[in-house]
């Protein structure tokens, strides 16, 4: 079959960066640059993305384009007569499976907390009740599965047609809109009495702060957010770069991604951080950010239903742009490994996503006696673990060594492919820093993420 193309190149920059932007923008960047030194905490942030998940993504990028497949055949078309690397590619797959067995979930609190904050549904209540709201959501298995098998039927119905005309103009238009709702928070927030100090807290630089947090654990913080916001390793990017042309040059692609990323995860800090000094809400972190303390804050604000509403549809269209990217993905391979239709592969995938999602979906409720990795863990935090302390950063190595080493694809073609086009090009100064540095930077990341998260 002839390889579908995208339309154009915005629609390839807001596609990728869709990938890349999740929910870990709108909560986890701005609560650690408020508590992990503000303004130093972005420097630090902004360099490690420089360094590392700039790098990565122009090779996952690369190997896309070169190879004109999916992340489950690209090795087989680039990868020497007789060498293993093609396995990684069925990791990949697996990972964003994995990755949308909970994430469907995740998207689906964000379209039913729109729904009842548009609605008013939250009025009235005290934050004690608020955040009460929360967990009867999760108790709830039939509202659980009937939101998550939405999101699920709603992302194949969007990649069921062609590249261009179902995901590439969904996508733009909601991109748009999300930036355009996130501008206009954002201004909303600057007129609110605690705006100068939610900002200071926010973005002034407080050395005193990384003092008492620990440089050590702010630099960690920082580069760890840094690689996993840019969704890297199981090729969730390599995807649209086999899309391509060779019009454009793919480190310059990588810039313009992670700028818009970076955009995002930065106005959500200047959304969040002036209304909560303005209602004097305590600034909380993950879900409790999301899911309590900013519906208190709508509550308390004049036209809350209205702002609180149009917050929560950012939110969705956040996850709902993963979802979608990533669904892509899953066909894509799909495609290339049983030689389906299309439309053939949308309608197996969500039946199989359906059933997939539904254990993280009850994992809450009906499986909540389940503790997988002991403790008070649920089913979504070991699928979490699987995609984000091993798949991704040990995918990311693979990928770099691939595309590097004389055994894999090789230094030369990796150059001749990203440099491709108009725009910022691969230097032959990088080769020691990509080929030998980074692949230690991301063990590095998996071996103390694995250290923290089990401590």
């Amino acid at each position: 079959m002839e390889r579908e193309r995208l339309g154009s190149r915005l629609g390839f920059i807001l596609l990728s960066a869709g990938c890349a932007i999740g929910i870990g923008n709108v909560w986890k960047f701005p609560y650690m640059a408020g508590q992990y030194g503000g303004g130093a905490f972005v420097l630090l942030y902004l360099f490690f993305l420089v360094i590392m998940g700039i790098p990565v993504m122009a090779i996952e990028f690369s190997l896309g384009r070169a190879s004109q497949k999916s992340p489950v055949r690209l090795y087989q078309q680039l990868e020497p007569r007789g060498s293993k690397w093609h396995l990684h590619g069925y990791a990949a797959m697996a990972g964003n499976y994995l990755l949308m067995m909970f994430y469907t979930t995740v998207a689906g609190w964000m379209i039913q907390y729109f729904v009842s904050t548009a609605s008013g549904k939250f009025s009235g209540l005290n934050p004690e009740q608020v955040g009460q709201a929360f967990g009867e959501v999760c108790a709830n298995p039939t509202t659980m599965m009937a939101y998550t098998i939405l999101v699920v039927v709603v992302g194949f119905f969007v990649c069921s047609f062609s590249l261009q005309k179902g995901l590439e103009r969904v996508t733009k238009y909601m991109m748009l809109a999300l930036l355009a709702i996130m501008v206009l928070l954002a201004v909303h927030s600057f007129t609110m009495e605690g705006a100068a100090e939610g900002l200071t807290f926010y973005l002034k630089p407080d050395l005193e702060k990384m003092r008492e947090v620990g440089v050590g654990s702010v630099v960690m913080g920082a580069m760890n957010q840094a690689f996993f916001t840019l969704s890297l390793g199981i090729g969730a990017m390599a995807i649209f770069g086999s899309y391509l042309g060779k019009e454009r040059s793919l480190l310059g692609e990588s810039v313009n991604v992670a700028i818009l990323d970076t955009f995002v995860a930065l106005t959500s800090g200047l959304i969040i951080f002036p209304a909560c000094f303005t209602y004097n809400v305590e600034v909380g972190s993950g879900p409790r950010l999301i899911f309590v303390t900013l519906p208190n804050v709508f509550n308390n604000m004049s036209l809350g239903n209205l702002w609180g509403g149009m917050f929560f549809l950012f939110m969705t269209f956040a996850a709902l742009s993963t979802v979608f990217a990533v669904f892509e993905n899953i066909l894509a391979c799909c495609m290339d490994l049983f030689g389906w239709s299309r439309k053939k592969a949308c309608v197996i995938n969500c039946i199989a996503l359906i059933l997939l999602s539904l254990p993280c979906a009850l994992g809450f409720n009906v499986l909540s006696g389940i503790h997988p990795l002991g403790g008070s863990t649920n089913l979504m935090d070991l699928e979490d673990f699987l995609v984000s302390n091993l798949l991704l950063p040990l995918g990311s190595v693979l990928f770099i060594l691939f595309a590097t080493s004389k055994q894999g694809w090789g230094w030369k073609n990796f150059m001749e492919e990203a440099n491709a086009g108009k725009g910022l090009k691969i230097k032959n100064w990088m080769r020691g820093y990509i080929t030998y540095v980074l692949p230690v930077i991301m063990l590095v990341i998996f071996v103390i993420g694995l250290i923290s998260y089990f401590k």
